[in-house]
């Protein structure tokens, strides 16, 4: 139970840490926000979906956008991340941290820098498909190959 715990919050710690290291692309309409990548580690980790939501409730709250990205931006990676670990052998679990922040995050994002709903839709869409489909995919490959060799516990 300990190592769980401590798992959640070094990725809870990691996920402000990127933000806060990369934080001039990490929050906008045009971002590449790279502690996405560890969205998709609820697949190996169910502790991770907590240490997520905390991570991004901590990086919003330094954040430049205030209460609407912390609550909104927070609640929809809890949710992904929930997506993520429930469908996590399909490709669903893959998708559901860029659908959902592409979705949700974009219903504020658009107002805050009067862009269209749809092109903000599609440029968080692809700079969240840019980081889970590269850095995040091969985490999580690289991740299992640990685990399957015995060389992570």
């Amino acid at each position: 139970m300990g190592i769980k715990i401590a798992r959640g919050a070094l990725i809870a710690a990691i996920y402000i840490v990127l933000c806060l290291a990369l934080q001039p692309i990490s929050y906008g309409v045009i971002q590449v926000r790279f502690a996405e990548s560890l969205t998709l580690l609820p697949m190996i980790f169910p502790e991770a979906i907590p240490g997520l939501f905390i991570g991004a409730l901590v990086a919003n709250v330094i954040g430049p956008f205030g209460i609407i990205d912390v609550l909104g931006g927070s609640f929809t990676t809890l949710v992904a991340a929930y997506f993520t670990y429930r469908f996590k052998d399909t490709w669903f679990g893959y998708l559901s941290p860029v659908l959902f922040n592409a979705i949700f995050v974009s219903l504020y994002l658009h107002a805050f820098f009067d862009w269209p709903y749809w092109a903000t839709v599609v440029s968080i869409g692809i700079s969240e498909a840019l980081v889970v489909f590269t850095l995040g995919y091969f985490l999580v490959k690289a991740l299992r190959n640990f685990i399957k060799t015995g060389r992570f516990h």
